[in-house]
């Protein structure tokens, strides 16, 4: 029975550790419907967007991902914007993506479905 990244905590990644396979990404990715894998600088990163019904809504929601990404040591791009909330994640360390970025996404997510997004 395979497990949900959302269940999971980041594990410690040192600089010079792996990134995450092509094949990875593409089995992990199909269970976060709200990312997708971009380029940004020549650096893969995870972005995901989320949209409330207003600022405060938003603000909550911004709050969450914080507090989680103390909690983890792992830490996203946010963008805050009203109704929207826009996360990147990816690893400086190793310059891509490592299997905790997944996990912080999917994480993300579950956040996202218990606020009740706009759209979800």
């Amino acid at each position: 029975m395979k497990q949900s990244l959302d269940t999971l905590s980041c594990e410690p990644c040192r600089i010079g550790g792996e990134t995450v396979t092509e094949t990875q990404a593409g089995e992990w990715l199909a269970d976060l419907p709200h990312w997708r894998q971009l380029t940004d600088e020549g650096v893969n990163k995870l972005a995901g967007e989320f949209r409330f019904p207003d600022w405060e809504a938003a603000m909550r929601y911004a709050n969450r991902i914080s507090e989680l990404a103390g909690e983890q040591d792992h830490h996203p791009a946010m963008t805050v914007e009203w109704g929207k909330v826009t996360l990147r994640w990816w690893t400086h360390k190793i310059g891509g993506l490592h299997r905790n970025d997944f996990i912080m996404a999917a994480k993300s997510s579950e956040i996202a479905r218990e606020l009740n997004p706009v759209g979800s």
